[in-house]
């Protein structure tokens, strides 16, 4: 019978590229993922007495990472940087740009939709977001976290959260127009 050290090393050997892929989508920072994962074979050697071998190990430690990745973007925006808001709105509180509430009559070709461009374009503008715009979108988005679930972990309201997620969705937009 094989050790719980033997086991662990194994996993180790044999999911930790699958992890550590799956981290940096998620984060979008490699060495974040890479501490991330860590913590994950931690966890997991620490609660190994209660994995009871149902399920295949690497559906067990991508759950752990999930729930890590989430214990990340939680403290996170509980500490965030600050977030300016000019870009979208004058002192009164009004729009800068009226055109963002139009419907996006965009005429883009199948060469800009490609799946390789499509997926840097949303990649790169995500990235140009503010910590904690991003963070929502992607428990949000990415995580498929439900709203009510994020507004509680993160201690804001579903009004506050559907803004964000909206002013984010507006800047991508944006940010997506001007690269194509």
């Amino acid at each position: 019978m094989k050790s719980k050290e033997d086991e662990l090393s194994r996993w180790v050997d044999e999911y930790s590229e699958a992890l550590l892929s799956r981290a940096v989508y998620l984060l979008s920072n490699d060495e974040d993922a890479s501490d991330i994962v860590q913590e994950v074979f931690i966890s997991a050697y620490s609660s190994y007495d209660s994995f009871e071998g149902k399920s295949n190990p690497l559906t067990w430690l991508n759950k752990i990472l999930l729930n890590k990745i989430s214990d990340f973007y939680r403290a996170k925006y509980r500490n965030p940087q600050s977030i300016s808001l000019n870009h979208f709105f004058d002192e009164s509180g009004s729009w800068i740009d009226k055109s963002v509430l139009n419907d996006w009559e965009y005429d883009l070709n199948e060469e800009n939709l490609s799946q390789d461009n499509w997926e840097t374009f949303l990649e790169d503008c995500l990235e140009l977001l503010p910590d904690r715009w991003k963070i929502l979108m992607k428990l949000y988005y990415l995580q498929e976290e439900k709203a009510t679930n994020i507004c509680q972990e993160i201690g804001i309201t579903t009004t506050n959260l559907w803004k964000i997620l909206q002013r984010s969705r507006l800047q991508i937009r944006e940010c997506i127009e001007q690269k194509i």
